[in-house]
């Protein structure tokens, strides 16, 4: 039996997050360990932890400095203990009233019950007070320097919990004391065995160091009491049982992920709300949740939908199993905030403007402050998360103004950016009214990541045009991307700055696609039959296909009228290619892609009207989200992948199809790729086309159905070897190195002095 009486800030609830996460979860699976809260809090700020699904609640609770003593289930005041403290207390009225004129006194605004709390400072005349208290049968308690409580005499916390024992009849040798400030050592002066956790006040520290039964431990918090396990050899057997469970992993420096969508969906499976992996399970996020399946300590971060503003979220195990010491630290915002937020504001400004859609960006400055308004929300729960020295990895251009705020708040973290998106040149991202708030924000970054070497250069352009910058090094880019022979590639890349009193680093990190979960996918009796089948009913004609978002970005209606001049231009391919395009609607709300439908649809069918015939249809347009696992399908079906986006940050898509494709013995799809996706300048073998021009894309489409057998099978097993090589899991882990490389001297100020 272990019983843990421990105080709450800087104790209980202090210390790293993997420390927290291995004591609490200890306590929870132990039925023969009893938590008992001891605290300086009043009780009304001890009940919101009671409702925390990852501290587990206590069984007792002693607050007030002592003054208060609860059951921890029920909330109910233990008799007699609790008449006896209210006998010995003169009234919180008429002790207020008395202390009034004590010189250097400030009343704290906390609750409080059966006791007086009050700053102090050093003009505060404790001869006074300690007159008072003794002609009102009271004791004063100092502690952390500033604050001092006037309570019922001889009633402390040691005093308390030792009245809570010999009610319960306890055996005092089971009994583990845990505290970090002077108001703590009423509990090591019980005689019960004890830690004084690391980080400690000097004061505490100074009175417990010659006690035979204090361990003063190293690690703060939980870290210091789990520490105390080990010390003390009749509760080593609970420290050896938690620390089998602990992987090597969780040793490291915790990680949060700062994400605009939690890494679950919420779902109702068999008339029960649960968390589920997200429907596309071939995205980012698996990727992101496997540095955690170690063991390694990690919040992520997020926002929730809420119906009413202002509620408080606590956090949750997203997968605690899988999971053991991550968190989900979520953001509530409703509906009216998401939408203002996401789908009007980022998608008006910042969309059309990353893309060089100039035209077709809006920019709103009530929309702006909303924005950073939600950016300090996230960055405000980040610091508040965030060990000492933490790594944050910040996601995507909803989140620009993160690092700036959270630079403010949390100068020792260590701060990552990755844009999944392109970045757009200066003169086009210097449209916006808020670039120079943007660029400074990001140049609080350590480490900033993008898909390619071009956009690293681009913000560089752009931070150049705003500030002075030194370029500190650079790197040659032609080993891995292509330079001269693509609009997007560039010869060298700028790898670290100095700007705005600081020194950034940049990398180029395109990301994969999980070729392993696609392999998986391909093999299965499913797939293959539904490609078999498609196949029967196709005939013998090329397919091609096509699969994008709905979105004027990706260029749907410039390939749908190439598609419909190929036709005119080459009769002699009628009935012998069909289009498959495969077009995935916006979220619900986007009202900024209703004309570009409306556009698409009318296109479609006015081709398939004209030139359909019994047997053949040109274009099958199915307007829908499909099954990662039948997109599988249609991938391995596909002779020619038509990919030809106006931008694109990257294009996973065209990824896909090659991992699929290569996957087959008869392998020999053709893929036909924008020249301005990021993904051409890594995959140099595709049929690059450039989708502004009719005639690159007509040409393009003629060359990938009139090629060879022999160069069709060469080039996807080219592309296949990049795709496999560089997949999801060496992106993810790529661009973790680089963040975790930085040193806190990288990370400080160094810019020379002015001349």
């Amino acid at each position: 039996m272990l019983i843990l009486a421990t105080d709450l800030d800087g104790t209980f609830l202090g210390g790293r997050s993997v420390h927290k996460q291995q004591l609490y979860r200890l306590i929870r699976e132990r039925e023969d360990i009893r938590l008992v809260f001891v605290t300086g809090r009043g009780l009304e700020t001890v009940i919101p932890l009671l409702n925390d699904p990852v501290i587990p609640n206590p069984d007792y609770i002693i607050c007030d400095v002592g003054a208060t003593i609860v059951n921890g289930h029920t909330l109910e005041p233990i008799q007699p203990l609790q008449a006896g403290i209210e006998h010995k207390w003169p009234g919180r009225l008429v002790m207020q009233n008395k202390l009034k004129k004590v010189r250097g006194l400030r009343w704290q605004p906390v609750p409080q019950v059966r006791r007086c709390s009050f700053f102090f400072d050093e003009t505060t005349d404790f001869d006074h007070l300690q007159r008072i208290a003794d002609a009102s049968g009271c004791d004063v308690l100092k502690s952390a320097g500033k604050f001092v409580d006037v309570l019922p005499g001889g009633v402390n916390k040691g005093s308390s919990l030792n009245q809570l024992v010999k009610l319960l009849n306890i055996d005092p040798s089971h009994i583990l004391v845990a505290g970090d400030t002077l108001n703590d050592l009423s509990l090591y002066q019980t005689g019960y065995k004890g830690v004084v956790v690391g980080r400690a006040e000097q004061k505490l520290l100074d009175a417990t160091r010659e006690s035979e039964n204090v361990f003063q431990a190293t690690e703060a918090g939980c870290g210091g009491i789990f520490e105390s396990l080990a010390y003390f050899p009749a509760f080593e057997n609970y420290h050896e049982a938690e620390k089998e469970k602990t992987t090597e992993a969780s040793g490291e420096n915790q990680l949060l992920m700062v994400y605009h969508r939690l890494p679950y969906e919420v779902r109702e499976v068999n008339g029960r709300s649960e968390r589920v992996p997200p429907k596309s399970p071939n995205g980012i996020i698996p990727s992101l949740m496997g540095f955690f399946a170690g063991g390694r300590a990690g919040t992520w971060i997020a926002w929730e939908e809420i119906e009413k503003k202002g509620k408080g979220l606590r956090n949750i195990y997203p997968d605690e199993k899988r999971f053991p010491n991550l968190l989900a630290a979520r953001i509530g915002l409703t509906k009216k905030e998401v939408d203002l937020f996401y789908k009007v504001f980022s998608k008006e400004a910042f969309w059309p403007t990353i893309f060089s859609f100039i035209d077709k960006a809006t920019f709103n400055h009530s929309h702006w402050e909303h924005y950073v308004k939600i950016n300090r929300l996230f960055a405000e729960r980040t610091a508040a998360e965030a060990d000492q020295g933490a790594s944050v990895w910040i996601h995507d251009y909803n989140l620009w103004m993160v690092p700036g705020i959270l630079r403010q708040l949390r100068p020792d973290l260590r701060i990552a950016f990755f844009h999944h998106t392109s970045f757009p040149p200066a003169d086009i991202f210097n449209i916006i009214p808020w670039r120079g708030e943007i660029v400074g924000s990001l140049l609080q970054c350590d480490y900033i990541g993008f898909h390619i070497p071009r956009y690293a250069e681009n913000f560089v352009d752009v931070v150049k045009s705003q500030l002075p910058v030194k370029v500190l090094e650079e790197m040659n880019c032609t080993e891995r991307f292509l330079s001269y022979s693509c609009p997007l590639g560039v010869e060298k890349m700028t790898r670290s700055i100095e700007a705005g009193g600081r020194t950034v680093r940049l990398g180029a990190h395109p990301v994969g696609v999980n070729v392993e979960y696609i392999t998986e996918l391909c093999e299965k009796p499913s797939v293959l039959e539904q490609v078999d089948t498609m196949r029967r009913e196709l005939g013998d004609k090329q397919i091609i296909l096509s699969v994008e978002r709905l979105d004027y970005v990706k260029g749907p209606l410039e390939k749908i009228y190439a598609f419909q001049e190929f036709l005119e231009q080459y009769p002699e391919f009628h009935g012998k290619v069909e289009l498959i395009n495969i077009c995935t609607p916006p979220a619900q709300g986007m009202k900024v892609y209703e004309k570009i439908q409306q556009e698409l649809e009318q296109a479609i069918g006015k081709i398939n009207g004209r030139y359909s015939r019994v047997g053949w249809t040109p274009i099958h347009f199915f307007f829908r989200s499909f099954p990662f696992e039948e997109v599988m399908a249609y991938y391995r079906l596909a002779d020619i992948a038509w990919i030809t986006p106006l931008r694109d940050g990257l294009n996973l898509v065209a990824k896909e199809y090659v991992a699929a494709q290569g996957l087959r013995e008869d392998g020999c799809g053709v893929l036909l790729l924008s020249e301005f996706a990021g993904a051409s300048v890594e995959l140099g073998y595709a049929i690059r086309t450039n989708p502004y021009d009719r005639r690159s894309l007509k040409e393009g489409l003629l060359q990938a159905l009139v090629m060879d057998p022999t160069e069709r099978k060469m080039r996807m097993k080219r592309l296949f070897d990049t795709v496999r090589y560089f997949d999801i899991d060496y992106w993810g882990n790529e661009f973790l190195q680089e963040l975790e490389s930085v040193t806190p001297e990288e990370s400080a100020v160094l810019m020379a002095e002015p001349a």
